[in-house]
């Protein structure tokens, strides 16, 4: 009976619209559950931001043959799409090729837990279904029973606070009115007007916080009296621009090299090694940033943070996860995303194993993998759900089997700098395969003991 029962799919973006793709093909039955009015609903909240991914980077595998058949026609490969045309002319065509049956809107999932069973509680847990609380939007609530559940609800209704030490900076709820955790969508003349003539704070050192520069930048550039201040807690901008034509994502290294020249023509100020811990109202109705050592940014009209997003796991409570206690990833993920340790902006591809739990058959795919680390592309996640729906359909040789090499940053470099590299990306998925009776052939262990060998002289 377990077999026969659908596999629950918490949230219909791009992660979620593929793992449903990728079910079906397996022959398995998806259900997903999204909590918005549409499919795509998160993207739709930034959907005057361009995308540095082409759309050949956008489109899962399984999702364009299902969408094929139907006269679908892919946009051109070679060019970059907002946030509303990728759904616009991909999320909600996919949507309505996985049909209403499969992909349920307003409705949110509030809870998992395996049946009859709370977390405490050992018997039954490799036996017993899951159990999928859900609230309509209508008020009323539901339960399914479900074989497995892939949480593809991303992090973006969870961003990071402004202040330095992970919890909201003293006086920042009090602030609200001032601050914006999004890019802003400037091209809004009511939203321009917020931000024209005055001094914004940006607070970040991500993609989405130079996308941020480079749009505040024409503000300042156009608009008399408009002045910009760079927040890095950070004590030196170093790589925060990216790895320009090096990237192998040129749009990516485009963005770093577009929001240096902003700063190279003197359009905004930066401030490094800044904590903040507290934003104080001023006398003149402005505001005022203080960091943690006592240093302060005055006369403030708003701030743009962007400083990241966290997973939201209370309705997981109930599920035995398995999560680094830093990054809040899948702890045989966490290594190899870890931002102190991993420079480079790229991981090597991955799939069911480092995204297992303790909790049989319940992953956390696409952002929402990552828990903290940034750099998330959607092509990793359309891997993530592959193998993830392979091992569900008992196809666990094609589940260990890489089948993506993800395009380097650039930035990567030096001795004690981690490689991601393609020759270490195969390498790393060779030594994979040693651990899941996949037996490597002479020529594969030859080609990785060599690649091995130019890691360590890096």
């Amino acid at each position: 009976m377990a077999n026969e029962l659908p596999v629950v799919v918490v949230g219909a973006g791009p992660i979620g619209l593929a793992a449903a793709a990728e079910l079906r093909e397996r022959g398995l039955n998806p259900l997903v559950f999204e909590r918005g009015a549409t499919a795509g609903a998160a993207v739709g909240e930034w959907n005057h931001v361009r995308l540095f991914s082409r759309w050949a980077e956008l489109i899962a595998p399984a999702a364009r043959r299902l969408l094929e058949p139907s006269g679908w026609a892919a946009p051109a490969e070679n060019t970059y799409p907002t946030g509303q045309e990728w759904a616009d002319h991909y999320l909600m065509p996919l949507a309505k090729a996985l049909g209403e049956d499969v992909v349920v809107l307003d409705t949110e999932v509030v809870g998992v837990a395996r049946r009859g069973r709370d977390r405490v509680v050992n018997a039954g847990r490799d036996s017993e279904p899951l159990s999928v609380h859900l609230r309509y939007g209508d008020g009323t609530e539901d339960r399914v029973l479900a074989r497995a559940v892939i949480d593809a609800s991303g992090t973006w209704g969870a961003p990071n606070p402004l202040g330095g030490e992970g919890l909201p900076a003293l006086g920042e709820t009090a602030a609200a009115t001032v601050i914006d955790y999004r890019v802003p969508d400037l091209d809004d003349d009511t939203i321009r007007a917020r931000y024209a003539g005055k001094h914004t704070v940006i607070a970040g050192s991500g993609h989405s916080a130079l996308t941020a520069i480079i749009a505040l930048a024409d503000v300042a550039k156009n608009e008399p009296g408009t002045r910009l201040t760079w927040v890095l807690r950070r004590g030196e901008v170093g790589s925060t621009f990216g790895g320009g034509e090096a990237d192998q994502l040129p749009a990516r290294g485009a963005l770093g090299q577009r929001a240096k020249q902003a700063l190279d023509a003197g359009l905004l100020t930066v401030v490094t090694g800044f904590r903040t811990a507290a934003i104080e109202s001023s006398d003149n109705s402005r505001y005022r940033l203080v960091s943690d050592a006592g240093r302060r940014i005055e006369d403030v009209d708003r701030v743009v943070v962007l400083t990241g997003f966290r997973p939201e796991l209370s309705w997981l409570s109930e599920i035995r996860l398995g999560l680094d206690p830093i990054l809040q990833a899948p702890t045989q993920l966490a290594p190899l995303i870890d931002p102190n340790v991993h420079s480079c902006g790229t991981v090597y591809p991955h799939g069911v194993t480092e995204l297992a739990h303790p909790e049989p058959n319940v992953f956390l795919a696409g952002m929402k993998s990552y828990g903290r680390a940034p750099t998330f592309l959607a092509m990793t996640g359309y891997e993530q759900v592959r193998s993830i729906a392979a091992a569900l359909a008992g196809d666990r040789e094609a589940a260990e089997r890489v089948e993506l090499v993800l395009p380097d940053t650039g930035v990567c470099g030096g001795a004690g700098v981690f490689d991601d590299s393609t020759a270490a990306q195969k390498t790393r998925s060779l030594l994979r395969r040693t651990t899941h009776d996949a037996a490597p052939n002479a020529e594969e262990v030859t080609n990785a003991v060599a690649a091995l060998g130019a890691i360590a002289a890096t």
